[in-house]
């Protein structure tokens, strides 16, 4: 998870308006592997039922060699300025130079430098390295921190920017063309997760209306799912249901980026925190996600897999579940057999909407509750 996101989830039961079942009936995807636990915990105490699907891995650089020799260029060109993106990257990089033996040089060169952080936690790490920043970004986004750095004149300046788990070349451009020398040191990175068959999972449900909601934490997550699904031939199907029928719920503007490149407009908290980011998905979900309909035979609530009528709770299978998700969506109006067949996972013809009409009748308590509409469709019961 990113320094976008990551807070740890703590007396979240106290939080106003949390109750038990806020999200019951509702399935969360959450896609991070750092730091997951949280997330996975609050959404499940709230009565979710929650898919974990990690799309990357961060990791330490393979070679810490590598890292080590990014280190010795900087504490030999003894960077003007500094700009530290992430608190994990900040406490990695000093932990490796420890180990390479340079550590107490690093901090001396840094104590000397401009130091500017991204965020709050940033600056937390750079103070637990007894060093003091001298400003942090405005929105806690890369591109915010070097718009803060081209505040001023950097030309002929030497800037060292700590990367934050893959290089952002169009930010560094920008320092480039402003005329700073600048050094790069990544001290982890980000890689494809090695569970590939539990994101094809997640896929395959997303593209299917079996997931209600899927959380994002960082752009590579995003990316990494496109990248899955694209491989199995099902991106355009995924990116138009999270387009449609499911919520994509991104940590902040930055994790959010690939899923609007993508025409997906995802739900985004003010605070860029995994706190703001579980209340949000809590709040949509409970105003935009639940429908109800009064019919004949009581009154209905769908909540995500959940179905309540007049107070009797059950779930549907996938394919009776989309049927009844369009009938109460119409509101009692009548819906073609066309566009109920649209509606399910697999599209049917018109004597397989029938076929799966009559088993959804059977699993509702009472079968009146969906009636034919000769030579037309279905509709609900109306009052």
């Amino acid at each position: 998870m990113t320094a976008e996101g990551v807070a740890a989830v703590t007396g979240s039961d106290a939080e106003p308006g949390f109750r038990p079942d806020q999200l019951e009936g509702f399935r969360i995807a959450v896609t991070s592997d750092r730091r997951s636990e949280d997330l996975i915990a609050a959404f499940e105490r709230r009565g979710a039922d929650v898919v974990h699907a990690p799309t990357i891995r961060m990791t330490g650089v393979s070679d810490d060699s590598a890292l080590e020799a990014e280190t010795r260029a900087i504490i030999r060109d003894r960077p003007d300025v500094l700009l530290a993106t992430t608190s994990y990257g900040i406490r990695r990089w000093f932990e490796a130079a420890d180990a390479a033996g340079v550590g107490d040089e690093l901090t001396e060169v840094l104590g000397r430098a401009r130091i500017l952080v991204r965020g709050p936690k940033a600056r937390g790490a750079i103070r637990a390295a007894s060093l003091d920043d001298h400003g942090m970004s405005e929105r806690e986004t890369t591109t915010s921190l070097v718009d803060l750095v081209l505040r001023g004149d950097v030309a002929g300046q030497t800037v060292a920017v700590q990367l934050h788990g893959f290089t952002d070349p169009v930010q560094l451009a920008r320092l480039e063309d402003a005329g700073a020398h600048v050094l790069t040191v990544a001290p982890y990175r980000w890689t494809v997760h090695e569970d590939s068959a539990r994101v094809l999972r997640l896929v395959e449900a997303v593209c299917t209306g079996g997931i209600d909601a899927v959380t994002f934490t960082s752009a590579p997550a995003v990316e990494a799912l496109f990248t899955t699904a694209d491989a199995a031939g099902r991106l355009e199907d995924l990116q138009e249901a999270l387009r449609t029928l499911v919520v994509a719920a991104a940590v902040g503007p930055v994790t959010a980026a690939p899923l609007v490149e993508a025409g997906i407009l995802p739900i985004t908290p003010d605070r860029f925190r995994m706190g703001a980011l579980i209340r949000l998905v809590c709040a949509h979900l409970e105003e935009s996600g639940v429908a109800r309909v009064d019919t004949g035979h009581g009154a209905v609530q769908l909540r995500g897999r959940l179905v309540v009528i007049d107070g009797e709770r059950l779930t549907l299978s996938p394919v009776p579940l989309a049927l009844f998700r369009a009938l109460v969506a119409a509101e009692g109006a009548t819906v073609p057999r066309r566009v109920l067949a649209r509606a399910t996972p697999e599209v049917l013809d018109d004597h397989a909407v029938d076929v799966a009409i009559s088993r959804l009748r059977r699993s509702l308590p009472d079968a009146g509750i969906v009636e034919t509409v000769i030579k037309r469709g279905y509709r609900l019961s109306t009052v």
